[in-house]
């Protein structure tokens, strides 16, 4: 692929992302107004006594008090989430710091990578699994990490290694990988505010006086809920979808060799599964569902098939079809 094209691509991809996080606040604000009315149909908050309306109007008045408290709440959990980012993905996953001593030749490549761009070498996890897979994540210079499984060392060559983590490296010089630590912060507030309110439903025993609203109010209030937290979870996807193609692009950049990725995303498939919540695996070198159909529509990457044939098409990459070894046919 062009430099040029790539350029343009890597900027068309970070606007969309910045226009894509600042759906976050609203779609918050659309789970406070549907929690709100959930609350107003139970008698937990006291109605107008009047009509639907009045009652709708009424919730969203109410939004100038809690907003404010919602975004303080919020505001202490990113605070904790972005000190303490990199500890909860090691404990989520189950990763750990290595060094040159500990692992050298995987250093060295990461290292080389790194003094061929002017950059700082990322800290350098492994994850004792023998799935193949790997990650970048930080947030800003000098917490910047990179973390591979013990699977993809011992299955991929040195060339095909190199490609994966110029792959990620590619995450961490387009910003992307703290596009996307952000979104999953943010994604995970809605997801506990979603969880609160529909969680609550089943302990709610009524109060306060009846409104002749309620079964209208939930009904309204769960719809509006649910699609605030839908929504929140199909940015998360696209944000995690676009970048993929630009890091397989960018790793071809560095390497000058789109054969490596494309061999190494020819041995990841199928063997990638590797367990951790859903906002750490959008991070993932490749996190394919299990089935196809709605589960393949809420994928949180493109097809490995349809990443190598954009590799084959722009990057002028050969796709070999390999042996049971991982080795490619001749």
């Amino acid at each position: 692929m062009r430099a040029v094209g790539l350029s343009t691509h890597i900027w068309a991809n970070n606007t969309r992302s910045v226009l894509l996080l600042a759906g976050f606040p609203a779609l918050m604000v659309l789970l406070l107004y549907g929690a709100q009315l959930i609350l107003m149909g139970f008698g937990l908050i006291q109605g107008t006594g009047r009509g639907l309306e009045d009652d709708l109007v009424l919730a969203g008045s109410m939004l100038g008090f809690t907003i404010p408290a919602a975004l303080a709440v919020a505001g202490v959990w990113f605070v904790i989430a972005y000190l303490g980012n990199q500890l909860m993905i090691d404990v989520m996953t189950g990763a750990r710091k290595v060094d040159r001593r500990d692992a050298p030749e995987l250093y060295n490549l990461l290292e080389n990578l790194c003094i061929s761009r002017g950059m700082t070498t990322p800290t350098l996890r492994i994850i004792e699994s023998p799935a193949l897979n790997a990650f970048a994540s930080g947030l800003h210079a000098g917490r910047y990490s990179v973390t591979v499984t013990r699977g993809l060392i011992q299955t991929l060559d040195r060339d095909e290694m190199e490609a994966v983590l110029a792959h990620e490296l590619t995450h961490i010089i387009n910003k992307d990988v703290r596009t996307m630590v952000i979104a999953s912060i943010f994604a995970g507030i809605i997801s506990v505010i979603a969880e609160l309110v529909f969680r609550g439903l089943f302990h709610v025993r009524g109060g306060g006086k009846d409104n002749k609203n309620a079964g209208p109010l939930i009904l309204i209030g769960i719809a509006i809920a649910g699609i605030g937290a839908l929504l929140a979870v199909v940015i998360r996807l696209m944000l995690s979808r676009t970048r993929e193609y630009v890091a397989d692009a960018g790793s071809v950049e560095l390497t000058r060799n789109p054969d490596a990725m494309i061999r190494a995303l020819r041995k990841v498939s199928g063997r990638s599964k590797l367990a951790a919540p859903d906002e750490v695996q959008g991070m993932f070198l490749d996190n394919q569902p299990d089935a196809s159909g709605i589960d393949a529509i809420f994928a949180t990457h493109p097809s490995i098939e349809d990443r190598i044939a954009a590799l084959v098409r722009f990057a002028g990459g050969r796709d070999e079809p390999l042996l049971a070894t991982g080795v490619p046919t001749t």
